[in-house]
Formats: C-alpha cells, sequence, structure tokens
C-alpha cells in the first residue's frame, strides 16, 4: 500500500470502482468511510504511472522551475504556429469548446475540494499556505472570484448545464478531490502532493484559454488558474513551501515524501483535459442530442408534416433511427450540409426568437446542430461562419453599457447582476441573518469556526451562505 492510513471495511452500498456514483455519495455526504476505501483503490491505480517529481524536497523548486520553462517555450512555439497560419490545435469547432467545458464540469465544479479537509488545522501555522490555497479558490468569498461560481455561470450562459450524465470516467478526478476532502487527517500527505500536482501550469491551459478567446467564449476561469497558479508568486510556488511546512521534524520524512509522491501521481487518473477534448465526435454528439429529444418530442408533432413518407412522431418513436431520420431530412432539402446553417430549413425551425420551436433547443445544442449542419457529410472543413473574439465582443458591451449607464440608468445599475425575485432576496437575507445570529451565540473562536467551515464545504461554499461564511472565516483567520 502507498499510505498508512487504515483499510476500511465499507458498510455501504457503493460499488469504488462506480465512480460516478462515488462522486455523487462524497459530494452530498462526505463520507470519510467511503473517501478512504476510494482513495485507497486510486492509489494502488496510481502507483504504477511515471512520475518526474523529485524524491527530495531540496530538488523540487529547480524542477517546479524547470516545467515552467518548458511550458512557456511550447506556448511560444504554438503562438508562432498559429501566427503563421496553423489552425486550432485543440478545437476545430465552437461546439468542441462547448463540450470541452461540459466533459470537464464534474472536475471544474469541486473545485479545490482536495484541500477542505485541511480548514480543521486552521490554528496550525504550518497548514497556512494550504488554507491561503483553499480560500483563494474560494474566491474568499467574494463571488466574482469563486472558482466554482465562475464555472457554473459559464455552463449557464451556453447551455451545458446537462453533464450529469457523461461516462464515468469523467467523474474520477472529482470523485479524487471529494475523497481527499473527506479524509484529509489520515491522508494529508496524499493531500500535499496531490496539490503540487495539480497547481502546477499545464500547457493545455494556456492553449484551451487563447482558443476558448478566439471562439467568442469567456476564457476567464481558465486565465484566472494562468495567473493565480504561476510559479512565483502563485499556487505553484506555495503548494511547494507546503510541503515544506507539513514535513515532518520528528519521523521518517522519506515515508512521508513517497506519500507525498502517490497523492501527486494520482492527478494523472481519470479523463485528462486533452483526452476530454479529442473525444467529441460531432456526428455522435448530434445523434446522441437529438436521440434525447426525441424521448420528450416523440408524441408533441402535428401528422401533417412528413418526412420520408412518415410522421415525425414516427421517426422519433424509436432514437435508433435518429442517423437515417436525418439522411431523409437531407433529401427533402430540410437540411443543406455542407453550407451554412442559415441555409436550411430546419435550422430556422431551432434557431430565433420566432422559431417554431423556440427554446426547445439550449445555446449547445444549438451550437451543435450548427455545426454538424455546416460540416460536409463526406468530411471536409465546416463552413463556418466568423466569430468575434471574446474580447472583442466584452469590448463592444462594455461600450453600450457605458452608453446605457450614461443615458437611462443610474451608475452600477448595468454592471451588476441582482436576483429578478424579491423573494430570493427576501430568502438570502433570511438565510444570512440567521447565519449572523447563529455566529453570535457561538461561546469561542473554536465553536465559531467550526460552524463556518461546515458552510465552506464543496457543496457548499459557492451558495451565499458559503460565501458569506467563507469572508467571515477569511477575516477571522487573518
Amino acid at each position: 500500500m502507498t499510505t498508512t492510513a487504515l483499510a476500511h471495511t465499507p458498510d455501504f452500498a457503493i460499488d469504488c470502482d462506480d465512480d460516478h456514483a462515488v462522486y455523487q455519495s462524497l459530494y452530498t455526504s462526505g463520507d470519510s468511510t467511503l473517501a478512504a476505501s476510494y482513495l485507497e483503490r486510486r492509489l494502488e491505480e496510481a502507483a504504477t504511472l511515471p512520475s518526474d517529481l523529485p524524491a527530495t524536497l531540496d530538488e523540487m523548486a529547480a524542477w517546479i522551475d524547470r516545467h515552467t520553462d518548458a511550458v512557456g517555450v511550447e506556448y511560444r512555439e504554438y503562438l508562432a504556429a498559429r501566427k503563421n497560419g496553423a489552425p486550432r490545435r485543440y478545437f476545430r469547432t465552437r461546439s468542441q469548446a462547448l463540450y470541452f467545458l461540459k466533459a470537464v464540469a464534474p472536475t471544474k465544479l469541486v473545485d479545490g475540494a482536495w484541500l477542505y479537509g485541511v480548514l480543521a488545522r486552521w490554528n496550525d501555522p504550518d497548514a497556512q499556505h494550504l488554507i491561503r490555497i483553499y480560500l483563494e479558490e474560494l474566491g474568499n468569498g467574494v463571488p466574482d472570484k469563486n472558482h466554482v461560481v465562475i464555472y457554473q455561470k459559464l455552463l449557464e450562459q451556453h447551455g451545458c448545464e446537462n453533464w450529469h450524465n457523461l461516462p464515468g470516467e469523467y467523474f474520477v478526478s472529482g470523485a479524487i478531490q471529494l475523497a481527499l476532502a473527506a479524509s484529509a487527517d489520515n491522508f494529508l500527505p496524499e493531500v500535499i502532493g496531490y496539490n503540487l500536482g495539480y497547481e502546477q501550469l499545464p500547457l493545455h491551459l494556456l492553449i484551451t484559454s487563447y482558443e476558448l478567446n478566439e471562439l467568442g467564449i469567456d476564457p476567464y476561469y481558465f486565465t484566472l488558474h494562468v495567473t493565480v497558479d504561476n510559479a512565483d508568486t502563485g499556487h505553484a510556488r506555495t503548494a511547494l513551501e507546503a510541503v515544506r511546512r507539513m514535513l515532518p521534524r520528528v519521523g521518517d520524512e522519506a515515508a512521508f515524501l513517497k506519500r507525498v509522491a502517490a497523492g501527486f501521481r494520482m492527478n494523472d487518473l481519470g479523463v485528462g483535459t486533452v483526452e476530454a477534448i479529442e473525444s467529441f465526435d460531432l456526428e455522435r454528439e448530434t445523434v446522441a442530442m437529438l436521440a434525447a429529444k426525441a424521448a420528450v418530442g416523440k408524441n408533441m408533432h402535428s401528422d401533417y408534416c412528413r418526412v420520408g413518407g412518415r410522421t415525425i412522431n414516427d421517426w422519433l418513436a424509436e432514437p435508433a433511427q435518429i442517423p437515417q431520420f436525418l439522411e431523409k431530412m437531407e433529401q427533402q432539402g430540410w437540411i443543406r450540409r455542407g453550407e451554412p446553417a442559415e441555409n436550411s430549413r430546419f435550422w430556422k425551425l431551432i434557431h430565433g426568437e420566432r422559431a417554431e420551436m423556440f427554446g426547445v433547443f439550449s445555446p449547445y445544442e444549438q451550437q451543435l446542430m450548427s455545426d454538424w449542419i455546416a460540416t460536409p457529410r463526406e468530411g471536409g472543413e465546416p463552413d463556418l461562419p466568423r466569430v468575434p473574439s471574446y474580447r472583442a465582443l466584452r469590448r463592444s458591451m462594455d461600450t453600450l453599457e457605458g452608453t446605457a449607464a450614461r443615458t437611462t440608468a443610474p451608475r452600477g445599475v448595468i454592471r451588476h447582476r441582482f436576483p429578478a425575485d424579491e423573494h430570493a432576496w427576501e430568502s438570502i437575507g433570511c438565510e444570512l441573518r440567521l447565519l449572523e445570529a447563529q455566529l453570535a451565540a457561538t461561546s469561542s473562536k473554536d465553536e465559531a469556526m467550526a460552524l463556518l467551515i461546515g458552510l465552506m464545504s464543496p457543496a457548499q461554499h459557492h451558495t451565499s451562505a458559503g460565501l458569506m461564511a467563507t469572508r467571515v472565516f477569511t477575516r477571522l483567520y487573518q
């Protein structure tokens, strides 16, 4: 075994090989017994993986510098190639980029979770670097800086919230993070090692940020990680200092570092960023999306419209018929493959405020359909419209908002988002007032911190109460 943690005999029905089920259970319950069993399983798997992490602490600083330099060189080469006309490396279409946002959602929506269990050590000076990283992942309680809040908004903006039915392997990384959150006491060296690996700047983060911006998708979540994870003053260096501070003064240093290395290797388990991007198949994803729609819409269409001599309801009755249905739509001119989507009658039924099927397809599903139509059936490059970069769109929006603010609205109204429902304000206000009352009733700092920590869990910290708890914890912790 790679840890000294005691083995547990599970008394629950969840199979540790069912990563999706483990993820869901740990997110809602934080079951330490399940977490320990899952980590033991994943650590055994990771033990077979190669690792370039140095065996001694003295070598790690130079290792981080070498890694950062290598990434920088590769990124400059990427930029030079793009300047000379090379295509995007990752995202052939905008729908592929949105698919990527959905595919990595199980991991991004528990960002920082692996450090949650360390909060209980808030009065241990040696834990301060790990706690600082966790607080910064939570944006120190500021919604616009909380990583999960940012990612949730990104998914919602593009209609990518339907990620819960992804295959199990997409939940491995998130499940590991949640398991570390629930078992920090028994797996602290592994937590430290995982943190050290996760906070190193990867090349794919720089490239995805660049290409998302090109495709008109806000890259802020990713560019934020480029800055906060920097190897000088950011999390990459702080993670190394955490190893140094937590290294045992009395005890077996080599055994501790061996467990740190075991945690480090767990970063390579599950579906990685590049693998998630490459798993996108436009044809398969489009057919799957329409098959899911068929389950709901198979009885919703009138009989007067027929395709290939059959009613729409007949075609949708069996999801396996979707590919043939699409072929018939092409043959009858409803879809013009290899041309801009606007040239197809079917597209006009689903896109636009006056479309007959307005609201049936999410923004992601519309983008998927648009890119599929524009891609020739026999292959080749799709006929896609030019998309302004996100930064160009943001500059235009800033100009419009500035004009609107000067002419029609008081300062600040345009830029700030408020709940449209006044009852939402009332419920949030009541919850925060209740939290204030509970804090006022605590009899010690220990009790107050325990109350706050409960609201800073992976499932809670991005809520209104969790954000407030994080702000109060940050003030008390300083």
